[in-house]
């Protein structure tokens, strides 16, 4: 590990020693200078609109007469020169079409073509909080690798991904798209996303450049609603939200997406302390900024701009440089430059960095690139990709409970029912932002059973409930296959509609009418293994909450059902940790594991015998706390070793033993906590983790590097600074884990 400064004001980060990726350069290039010296401001702001691809649309039109208007249309506004960029179209032949009506324009500046490829092109991986589950930046980095070679396969030179905002609140529905509570776990993802997406140069035909996203503090939205204000201290953004986009442009990430929301009551579309101020000034980032969809129209709704001529005025100003499906650019930029309320040199700034990047991406010399009908065809679909959605898949499942050892299900067990909507469906496998994947290639949890069960099991499939309603009789065929199995595996949680964009919950409990299943089913005495599917941490109640065995499966892609049966055959040992927290109730929100000491700590006595003084009726704790995890075997901690004083880089030791009767890997976990310092410090923090691979009866001494700069905050004068002082060490299983506990300096 190194320790590498990543804010010039004092953010420094652990990043693992890979190849950094260079950052987009600064330096103006003969050719981009020539460029815009020649472009008049019609085609300047033409390179700074991308809109959504009516040439090549995803799926068949419902009016072919009007989608043939579009696609004519936005095939006359390319060669025009008035568009920079395509985005959410598919397919190579139909980029060929709008590639050379690019080149057909006056200074045949080339199109780039990007997505919102957030977890796959055709193949579909595990949702980014799934795949955070395996807490293995070298997995996400590999995953996101064969995302870009298909993706840059099928036609794509951009993706807006990854989502790299910290998410404390589970109601929010964009939980799903990002890598979870911590800041510690989601800086190395960033980092490891963005490295797989571009590779090791961005000219190359399966680079895709990665937009890290949404700039910044999307993750505090009040209330967990979608598109809400953000209210969040300067130190919490400093602390908490900017550090996993430090990291993403430390690895070298060649764009960046605005936030829709305000941030302390400005619209960061229009919000020159965050988009210049910090974004270029404090983080030294020199790639295009992009906004969110329509974005800077969105500005008249705020409240912040009194029409759509003033919208463009504030988001050009603020450091936003282009604008996304309004056209708001192209209709009012060459009005107000000639007026003089916008300078030419902005617009020329911005025009630079978005040819820049084109440039980078190899464009201007191969206009066609990633544009092959034969890698298009040989790639998209590939095996090898297939066979890597289903590994991390499998790594992404969470055991977060396995009393008496019921799984994995052995040969005693000859009868399984599977029962509830998600056994044998196959429309809500891929979760949100899927919707490139070919769902009917999906395998589902019993075809994935199916195919792997010996002769000597039965299996029964019953839905027994509808997501979000009752099946007539469902219910009672439920109750009937239960009663005649050895065991049920209960298939419930949440569509693929319940999370992502625009889909906060109030009440992140399982639905209704699947809880009512769940207690029909609990009822019968036939044990149960819950399979949650789901797209956040979930509040589990009743006969859910009780069940023997619980697994978190969330959206796991194509693979599902084979990655489930994987595990629940043991096949496959899990291995996953919950990169979130998951609550009693859903009132506990926003909850993270990393919050502030009370100065008033709570009684020792649980929930039910009093409260906690704090709630009356759920404790201040996570049911299923972060870090959390089990496997089929078990292991100890022993011989903890740690320096009595912090040097700038120090070690933290520790003996891990396997001490079942099976292979496993143990997750361990480096926790800290300073226990005086200006600022009250958080309970606990994450900094570091290390995965161990033992058999049984093996035992094996890791380590883990603590850095001087781990110790960092933010002064109460907004300064960063490393403050003498007492420091708790854990190593640990859990965020909850007592595990093994040192004491040290820090000078």
């Amino acid at each position: 590990m190194t320790t590498i400064g990543l804010l010039r004001r004092g953010i420094l980060l652990q990043l693992a020693t890979l190849p950094v990726i260079p950052a987009l350069a600064k330096k103006k290039t003969s050719r981009i200078e020539a460029l815009i010296g020649r472009m008049t401001i019609k085609e300047k702001a033409g390179q700074l609109s991308c809109f959504s691809d009516t040439i090549r649309p995803l799926g068949r039109p419902t009016n072919p007469n009007e989608a043939a208007h579009s696609k004519a249309n936005m095939l006359a506004a390319v060669q025009a020169g008035e568009v920079g960029m395509l985005f959410n179209g598919y397919g190579v032949a139909g980029a060929i079409v709008a590639q050379r009506a690019a080149l057909r324009s006056r200074l045949g500046i080339p199109l780039a073509f990007a997505a919102d490829i957030i977890h796959g092109y055709e193949t579909i991986f595990p949702i980014p909080l799934a795949d955070a589950a395996a807490f293995d930046a070298a997995l996400s980095e590999r995953v996101a690798r064969s995302i870009a070679v298909e993706a840059s396969a099928g036609g794509l030179h951009w993706t807006f991904a990854p989502m790299v905002d910290v998410a404390r609140d589970q109601r929010w529905g964009r939980v799903a798209e990002g890598a979870g509570e911590d800041v510690y776990l989601g800086c190395l993802l960033a980092a490891a996303r963005v490295r797989g997406f571009q590779g090791e140069d961005l000219s190359r035909e399966d680079s895709l450049c990665a937009t890290p996203k949404h700039f910044a503090g999307y993750g505090a939205v009040q209330g967990g609603m979608e598109y809400a204000a953000v209210d969040v201290a300067p130190a919490t953004l400093q602390e908490t939200h900017l550090p996993p986009f430090a990291a993403a442009f430390h690895a070298g990430a060649a764009s960046v997406m605005a936030s829709f929301t305000t941030v302390n009551g400005v619209p960061v579309t229009a919000n020159h302390a965050l988009l210049t101020t910090t974004l270029r000034g404090e983080l030294g980032f020199a790639g295009p900024c992009v906004s969110d969809y329509e974005a800077d129209r969105e500005l008249i709704a705020h409240g912040s701009a009194a029409d759509e001529a003033d919208a463009v005025h504030r988001a050009i100003i603020a450091g936003t440089d282009m604008s996304m499906q309004s056209g708001l650019y192209l209709k009012y930029l060459p009005a107000l430059v000639e007026s003089g309320a916008v300078p030419m040199a902005r617009v020329d700034e911005a025009v630079r960095r978005v040819l820049s990047l084109k440039e980078r991406l190899g464009l201007f010399d191969r206009p066609f690139r990633s544009l092959d009908l034969s890698t298009e065809h040989r790639q998209v679909g590939a095996s090898h990709i297939r066979a890597l959605a289903r590994e991390a898949a499998t790594r992404a499942i969470v055991l977060l409970r396995n009393d008496g050892a019921l799984l994995p299900l052995g040969t005693s067990v000859k009868r399984i029912a599977v029962i509830g909507p998600f056994g044998a469906d196959r429309s809500n496998l891929d979760g949100p932002w899927s919707f490139a994947g070919f769902r009917r290639t999906g395998i589902d949890l019993a075809a994935g059973l199916r195919a792997l069960v010996p002769d000597t099991m039965r299996l029964t499939v019953e839905p027994g409930s509808g997501i979000d309603a009752d099946l007539p009789g469902g219910i009672a065929r439920a109750v009937a296959a239960a009663s005649d199995a050895d065991v049920v595996v209960l298939a419930i949680g949440e569509g693929s509609q319940m999370s992502g964009e625009a889909n906060s919950r109030v009440t992140i409990t399982v639905p209704p009418a699947q809880q009512a299943l769940a207690e029909a089913v609990a009822a019968t005495g036939t044990p149960v293994v819950v399979v949650l599917r789901h797209g956040r941490a979930l509040a589990l109640d009743g006969a859910v909450a009780a069940a023997p065995a619980i697994l978190a499966s969330w959206f796991l892609g194509c693979e599902t059902g084979s990655a489930i049966a994987d595990v629940l055959l043991g096949i496959v040992e899990p291995t996953g940790r919950l990169p979130v927290s998951f609550p009693y109730a859903t009132g506990q929100q926003p909850w993270s594991y990393d919050r502030i000491p009370t100065g008033r700590p709570p009684p020792p006595l649980p929930a039910e015998q009093g409260g906690t003084g704090r709630w009356r009726d759920a404790p201040d704790a996570a049911r299923f706390a972060f870090g959390h995890g089990l496997g089929y075997t078990s292991f100890a901690l022993s011989d903890m070793t740690a320096p009595a004083v912090l040097d700038e880089r120090s070690t933290v030791g520790v003996t891990v033993h396997n001490v079942g009767a099976r292979a496993g890997t143990h997750v361990v976990q480096l926790y800290i906590h300073q226990r005086v310092a200006s600022r009250a410090r958080p309970a606990r923090q994450l900094k570091g983790f290390v995965r161990v691979a033992l058999a049984p009866g093996e035992q094996r001494t890791v380590s883990m590097h603590l850095f001087r700069s781990d110790l960092q905050l933010v002064n109460p004068d907004g300064l960063w600074q490393v403050e003498p002082g007492t420091v708790d060490l854990w190593v640990a299983a859990s965020s909850a884990d007592p595990g093994l506990h040192a004491v040290t300096k820090l000078a």
